[in-house]
């Protein structure tokens, strides 16, 4: 839906005004500051949008006529505010009269009121663009998901580094067993010691009896000889056992029992550097995996707009804020902020295919020609306001009238001619 053609009289500054604007790109209402251009403006706003954009002081200030607005869209639709109390009229291409309902459904309300999105933070203007490209909740989901991984990451890499650094503080000691050492063990293996020790004792003792003996018997030699056989054959033996025997020191065993406490302190010294290493590593583990869950969640944020038919090629949300071209919306032109405004008021309303712009004055000459381009590429309608009477100006505004009208416009609609007017 567009606008054909307007009529406007005694509404704020406006005395009377007819315009028939471009189809599609740019018209462009000039006039120097106070002659009635934004009047023009604040009218089709009212007469589109309902009472919510009555101007506090409708009726030209020293008129007795009241204010009066037609408008004719794209479609026939006749849209009329006259009468005393402007009362609303809206007559279909059938005949039929109907109310500010049928408007609603095609004229979206920032196409009326573009301000009211550019002035908007950041955060609502990107709010705005998920809402109508059907990502919203799906995005929120996403982001609160990285900011839940991302801050138990975080945590975990704190936690692994202050393992890591307690663990390098801790002092090692590389010739200490890696369990404590047991008082009670050492001295088992040092009595067990003792025990063969005795016996061997025990051995050597016997081996001189049998010593002793055989001398004895030898000089009995006669009277036992039989006796000195048996005894020979034993002491022979012995010897043989005897030669293989060895005491085992204890002295080792002696020392670790003396300086038990001071090994099994170094052996939980490196007890604990063992176990912050361990702790860091694992710390480790967990940041890489949360590292991979939190890229898998980024990058479905980014297949989901990717997938997403947006407005704008180049127009896109990161981190909550819009972004156009890379930049955050302070970071763009004055022009391509309209550009991105329009485009996402005609995403909001695909039937509603025009937008009011007042204060084009940031744009030069050229830029002006680009975004009229842009907009007729697209087959958008834009009426604007400038403060020029310079040739990119549509109509000049001069005290309320057009300049160079020496008479009310009359349209060359089929409407008019029906006289529905």
């Amino acid at each position: 839906m567009k606008i054909n053609w307007l009529e406007i009289e005694n509404v704020k500054r406006v005395k009377a005004v007819t315009l028939e604007p471009a189809a599609n790109g740019l018209t462009v209402i000039g006039g120097r500051n106070g002659q009635g251009k934004t009047s023009v403006l604040d009218a089709i706003a009212w007469a589109l949008g309902g009472d919510r954009y009555r101007p506090s002081e409708a009726q030209r200030e020293g008129s007795a006529i009241p204010p009066h607005i037609h408008i004719v869209m794209n479609n026939g639709l006749v849209v009329e505010r006259a009468g005393k109390n402007s009362d609303l009229k809206v007559i279909d291409p059938e005949g039929k009269r109907s109310g500010q309902q049928l408007l609603n459904g095609f004229v979206e309300q920032l196409a009326l009121d573009l301000p009211s999105f550019m002035q908007a933070s950041n955060r609502d203007k990107a709010e705005t663009l998920l809402r109508i490209i059907g990502v919203g909740d799906r995005l929120k989901e996403l982001e609160r998901q990285e900011t839940d991984l991302y801050n138990r990451r975080t945590a975990l890499g704190q936690i692994a580094d202050q393992k890591d650094k307690y663990a390098k503080e801790q002092v090692y000691y590389p010739d200490v067993p890696r369990e404590p050492v047991s008082a009670g063990d050492l001295i088992k293996q040092q009595q067990d010691i003792l025990a063969r020790n005795g016996e061997n004792q025990r051995k050597r003792q016997n081996l001189a009896y049998l010593e002793e003996e055989s001398g004895r018997l030898a000089r009995q030699l006669s009277d036992l000889q039989a006796k000195i056989a048996a005894n020979a054959a034993d002491l022979e033996t012995e010897r043989k056992s005897a030669l293989d025997l060895h005491d085992e020191s204890t002295a080792e065993l002696e020392a670790n029992i003396n300086q038990i406490d001071e090994i099994n302190r170094k052996v939980r010294a490196n007890l604990d550097k063992f176990k912050a290493e361990e702790d860091a590593q694992g710390y480790r583990d967990q940041y890489s995996k949360l590292t991979g869950e939190l890229d898998g969640v980024r990058k479905a944020k980014t297949d989901l707009l990717s997938g997403a038919k947006l407005p704008l090629p180049e127009l896109t949300v990161q981190d909550g804020e819009l972004l156009y071209r890379g930049h955050k919306w302070d970071g763009i032109s004055g022009s391509d902020q309209l550009r991105v405004a329009t485009a996402i008021v005609r995403k909001l309303n695909p039937q509603c295919e025009f937008v009011l712009l007042d204060k084009l004055e940031q744009m030069d000459a050229e830029t002006l020609r680009d975004f009229g381009a842009w907009l007729e590429a697209e087959g958008l309608q834009a009426i604007a306001t400038r403060v020029s009477t310079g040739g990119e100006c549509s109509i000049i505004i001069s005290d309320g009238y057009v300049e160079g009208a020496p008479a009310m416009d009359v349209p060359s609609t089929p409407e008019y001619q029906k006289g529905v007017f």
